[in-house]
């Protein structure tokens, strides 16, 4: 994991190096200090028999002022290169994560919900950069310091620096301990803030619903329910970290009491420490004592920046289940003719739950094929499978001629373009939106492909026309509206094929109509595939293919199927019925309003 982790380092490794170099300078000046200290006092102050020395005292005290300020330097460098290191590192993690998520297939993104990519690539990371930070910094200055404060003060005096060896034990068995307990609530903690984020993000974007049903008061339940949740683990792993602060303040003043008694007595009775080595064990304890307490920090960081790197690493570490052929991709689709040979789909690899299976057909270049099928029966998947969204489960899916999985990705999937049941648009102009279709678009593509999509009049209608501003998801337009401009960005690619799924559901029959009929007029030589739950926007394609329980029970024209397909007749002649209710119910209210 670590390893994985450091990939993210690259360019920010000089100074990922010169941080813990700056650090052991810091360390090495605030170890010399107290030995001067102790010259100051012992020869300078106390010197020639307690009358002092003032030239001691003059050329220890400027050497302490030097090294005051190299510490002084060395410190604040080591902070400056410490936070670029870690910002930097922060940076591409995110970068690396970010690209990893763009590669994923539909099954990968099925795999994490999209609430919690987010936390990982913002809490997450956030965490884990803290913890490299004070890793740079901390988790080098405070071991070294530790080390070399023992050194120093087993030097002056051995029997004194065993208080040292006495206290380390007893910290270090109560942070394990800690850790030990912490650690599985950090983990629970971050899988709820998932929950959390899934349902606020739910929550915003639903809102208009929310607001309809009146739902508000249960809404606030659950966010309620899924905060305590969070508050409540939170509470005890703070409560059980909380055990770190006495535990160090314990050992820390056990020791100085310790070393302060037991120095008294050597000073005093033995005559064998002098007042300037009392001063420096002082100074050494405290600075092994805060170095202790510095490193049990660091412990308490790891500990919650541990989940984090796991769950990232786990973006890092997955592998996208669709890539390009290792050689020789197919970079040129010839044609817009699609065949289906035995094909079998499940979602959960190895579950045995197809959602599509013994799929055959054959579709011309340049056909419109109608989909039609009730909820359930896997349209979707169907054509979902034709720009590798996902990847059969078995048989295979030619385009062109050439199995889908024979292209290079990026040349396949600009040759398909799929308006998808659910449709997104992006806050920006509409212009920004129709340039997802083609980048360098002209105003005369942009207006030719809102004609076709019968959106060019409802687009001028609006005081700034192609230029007017579309908030988060077209919030600001209509569902057909949106279905529209979702068909025209669609066709800006020029495609060889054409998908719209259930694309049309949100805008009238006639304007339904005027689609269909500018597709079979204006772009006679793509692929069409239409799936539609109203029979009057597929009747008029070359062909109808008829879904059920994920798979195919009848492929003809409408004529044939309704001679042949119970199914197809069936919701033919229920739609006819309610078309016919519906203007008799029209004719009714005219004749009582003329009379």
């Amino acid at each position: 994991m670590i390893k994985k982790l450091l990939k993210s380092v690259r360019e920010f490794k000089l100074a990922s190096i010169l941080t813990p170099l700056f650090m052991v300078g810091e360390v090495v000046m605030e170890v010399i200090i107290p030995l001067l200290m102790t010259n100051l006092v012992d020869n300078g102050i106390e010197g020639n028999d307690g009358a002092g020395d003032l030239n001691v005292i003059l050329i220890m005290g400027g050497a302490l002022a030097v090294c005051c300020i190299i510490s002084l330097m060395a410190g604040f460098a080591g902070a400056k290169t410490g936070a670029h290191a870690a910002m930097g590192f922060a940076r591409n993690l995110r970068k690396d994560m970010y690209y990893r998520i763009q590669n994923f297939s539909f099954s990968n993104i099925d795999k994490f919900s999209t609430a919690s990519l987010v936390t990982r690539l913002t809490t997450d990371v956030t965490r884990v950069q803290d913890a490299y930070q004070m890793i740079l910094r901390i988790a080098v200055r405070a071991p070294i310091m530790l080390i070399f404060s023992l050194i120093m003060s087993f030097l002056i005096n051995v029997e004194l620096s065993l208080v040292f060896v006495a206290v380390i034990p007893v910290l270090a068995i109560g942070l394990i301990l800690i850790m030990r307990f912490v650690h599985p609530v950090f983990e629970r903690v971050f899988k709820r803030y998932d929950t959390l984020n899934n349902m606020v993000q739910e929550n915003v974007s639903g809102m208009r619903v929310v607001k309809a049903f009146v739902r508000e008061d249960q809404q606030i339940k659950k966010f309620r329910s899924i905060s305590g949740d969070i508050y409540k683990d939170f509470t005890f792993a703070e409560k059980t970290l909380a055990f770190n602060a006495p535990l160090m303040q314990f050992c820390a003043y056990g020791g100085m009491i310790a070393i302060s008694w037991l120095g008294a007595n050597l000073i005093v009775v033995d005559e064998t420490l002098t007042t300037g080595q009392l001063m420096a064990l002082i100074t050494y304890a405290m600075q092994i004592l805060m170095n202790l307490m510095m490193l049990s920090m660091i412990f308490v960081m790891v500990t919650m920046s541990r989940a984090s790197a796991e769950r990232i690493c786990e973006v890092l570490d997955e592998e996208s289940d669709i890539t390009n052929p290792a050689n020789d991709p197919v970079s040129e689709v010839r044609d817009g003719s699609i065949e289906f040979r035995n094909v079998k789909f499940e979602y959960k690899k190895g579950s045995g739950k197809y959602a599509l299976s013994d799929i055959n057909i054959k579709i011309k270049s340049g056909e419109t094929i109608g989909i039609i099928g009730g909820t359930g029966s896997s349209k979707s998947t169907l054509v979902q499978l034709i720009p590798r969204l996902y990847d059969v489960s078995e048989g295979s899916v030619l385009v062109g001629g050439r199995d889908v999985r024979e292209y290079d990705i990026e040349s396949l999937r600009d040759a398909v373009a799929v308006v998808l049941q659910k449709n997104t648009l992006f806050s920006g102009t509409i212009k920004d939106n129709l340039q997802w279709g083609k980048l360098d678009a002209t105003d005369e593509e942009m207006e030719e492909a809102c004609k076709l999509a019968q959106a060019d009049g409802f687009i001028r209608e609006f005081p700034d026309g192609y230029d007017t501003y579309i908030e988060q998801d077209g919030n600001n337009v209509s569902g057909g509206q949106k279905q529209r401009l979702c068909i025209a960005r669609a066709l800006m690619k020029h495609p060889k094929i054409l998908i719209l799924d259930d694309s049309t559901s949100a805008v009238d029959t006639a304007t339904d109509a005027k689609i269909r009929k500018a597709f079979r007029e204006k772009i006679p030589d793509t692929t069409k595939l239409i799936i539609a739950q109203r029979i009057s926007s597929v009747m008029d394609a070359d062909r109808i293919i008829v879904l059920d329980g994920g798979r195919i029970t009848d492929f003809g024209t409408h004529d044939e199927l309704m001679k042949s397909s119970p199914i197809y007749r069936e919701v033919y002649e229920s739609q006819q019925k309610g078309s016919e209710s519906v203007d008799e119910a029209a004719a009714s209210l005219a004749k009582g309003g003329e009379e």
